[in-house]
């Protein structure tokens, strides 16, 4: 069976379960699951049930497909992520978004957890992801088959929606919420970064760094979605003053920011 054959088996289910086309699509990345309690809930579904999805592995993320309304406004609700150190293919990685754009979806909203690296950023901000950085060691296009979804030669000059970042940060300012810009580097991991490759990342003009994000901008990229994607700040990646990992700190720094991501993603899906 081909990639095309399991997207449209996987978006059957999700038409005979009774989720309509949707214009707007959400993935919530580790720790970030408080805007799922925001939306009105009328379908859920376990990533499980899904034809062709992989096995959700993450211990903080919960791993369903919600439908429902956002104040009003209907929305396809990734709660959970797959990530490549899962030892998963770049397909099931970005399923999701190629399912969301099988049932309709026009704008795709990512978060992130990340580590900060510019020096200016605090632990519990938030970055809009300007621009990104792929150091994973391939790319989702890159796979067998993948010629079979679209042009495989995908432009990046402006993998995020210029005009939609700048209306992000208008809501930023007027809902009082401080909101960085930066680039993201994505690695594959899921190891934490080593003093040195702090100070690499540093070197090539990377403000956040994690795990995620990048293979699914640039599906969306190829599938001519508008994208835009913030980055949660759980932790500050300073190689002089480098400490262990205390993943309950960066949990509880994940829940905090998560508060003010609301704040803007509320009035931004509102606005589409």
């Amino acid at each position: 069976m081909d990639f095309k054959e399991k997207i449209a088996e996987s978006r059957q289910y999700l038409i005979k379960k009774g989720i309509p086309k949707v214009g707007v699509g959400v993935v919530l990345g580790t720790g970030l699951g408080a805007l799922s309690e925001k939306l009105e809930v009328q379908i859920a579904v376990s990533y499980e049930d899904i034809p062709h999805f992989p096995k959700d592995t993450m211990e903080y993320q919960k791993g369903r497909l919600l439908y429902g309304l956002l104040e009003g406004t209907p929305v396809l609700m990734f709660q959970g992520r797959f990530h490549a150190y899962e030892g998963l293919s770049l397909f099931e990685v970005t399923l999701p978004i190629r399912l969301m754009n099988a049932m309709g979806v026009k704008t795709v909203v990512l978060s992130n957890a990340a580590g900060a690296l510019n020096p200016s950023f605090t632990k519990g901000g938030l970055m809009l992801i300007e621009d990104h950085i792929n150091l994973q060691g391939s790319s989702p296009l890159a796979e067998k088959g993948s010629a079979l979804l679209g042009n495989r030669f995908v432009d990046m000059s402006a993998p995020y929606n210029q005009g939609l970042n700048e209306r992000i940060f208008q809501i930023a300012k007027d809902v009082k919420v401080p909101l960085y810009r930066g680039v993201y580097t994505a690695v594959l991991g899921p190891q934490l970064e080593t003093r040195a490759e702090y100070r690499f990342l540093k070197m090539i003009g990377t403000d956040a760094v994690g795990m995620s994000t990048v293979p699914e901008v640039i599906v969306a990229n190829q599938l001519q979605m508008n994208c835009v994607a913030f980055s949660v700040l759980t932790d500050l990646c300073d190689p002089d003053h480098l400490k262990p990992i205390d993943i309950e700190d960066i949990m509880a720094a994940a829940k905090s920011a998560e508060m003010k991501l609301i704040k803007i993603i509320l009035p931004f899906i509102n606005s589409l």
